[in-house]
């Protein structure tokens, strides 16, 4: 989609919920207010001053979308954690040789000397995420109030990121961060899983673009109000995994039913 307007997935959810989904008769997408929305767009702070034009850009979003913003990331990497050592992408001896992890690691052998190794990991992931909830809330707090911030006129006023992590959990979460880049995301797997899930999107909006009629009737129907390739990139946007896959095998497997 790149010369086609691109692809962003935030901007494809605010996509979804103003124009796709079609729950009244007096107007497209869904009843969400302003706020809402906004704080779906600006998804983090660098995505601020891109917001479009309705969505006061430049301007920081409202604290509550602040916060998703950094509840998504404790969420994520705790959880990606979980899922590589179960994996066995990542190893226990690799993930102590990161500060964060180990320091909250001996806290939990220091006081439960006697659990099973999986206990002590369920552990020290659940101590790792309530340092981060209590390390957020103290700073934002902090913040809140050195800025004078009591309304969401004020935060305009001030109009910069209050919600965050105080500067040394910030560059001790970016090491972590670094460790999972470095040999989670980029595991041999996971990029063997990556190049094939490339080129099955690749290989489905090429085949549609070509033979559009390969698509569902209210889909074709939307072709000359919306353009060729942005009604492939919804339809494909909107698929699960499965049916994606599902659907790569009924297009290029011959002996796949249709």
């Amino acid at each position: 989609m790149r010369e086609h307007g691109g692809f962003e997935h935030n901007r494809q959810t605010l996509r979804i919920l103003e124009v796709l989904e079609r729950r009244y008769p007096e107007y497209p997408g869904l009843n969400l207010t302003w706020e809402v929305r906004e704080g779906i767009i600006k998804h983090r702070p660098d995505t601020d001053a891109t917001a479009p034009p309705d969505y006061a850009p430049g301007e920081a979003p409202t604290l509550e979308a602040q916060l998703v913003d950094y509840v998504d990331e404790i969420a994520y990497n705790n959880h990606d954690i979980d899922d590589g050592l179960k994996s066995g992408y990542i190893t226990l001896g690799q993930l102590r040789e990161v500060p964060l992890w180990n320091e909250v690691y001996e806290g939990v052998e220091a006081k439960h000397p006697a659990i099973d190794v999986e206990r002590k990991v369920f552990q020290t992931i659940s101590a790792l995420i309530g340092l981060f909830i209590k390390d957020l809330t103290a700073t934002t707090v902090t913040n809140l109030e050195e800025s004078g911030i009591g309304t969401v006129e004020d935060l305009r006023r001030v109009n910069r990121q209050v919600v965050e992590f105080s500067p040394e959990l910030a560059r001790r979460n970016r090491e972590l961060k670094r460790f999972l880049m470095e040999n989670l995301y980029r595991h041999y797997k996971v990029e063997r899983m990556r190049i094939k899930a490339e080129r099955c999107l690749t290989q489905l909006f090429g085949t549609y673009l070509k033979h559009p009629t390969l698509l569902p009737k209210k889909y074709l129907k939307k072709m000359d109000r919306t353009g060729r390739e942005r009604v492939i990139s919804d339809y494909i946007a909107g698929m699960t995994d499965r049916f994606a896959l599902d659907e790569f095998k009924r297009l290029f497997e011959p002996y796949e039913r249709v």
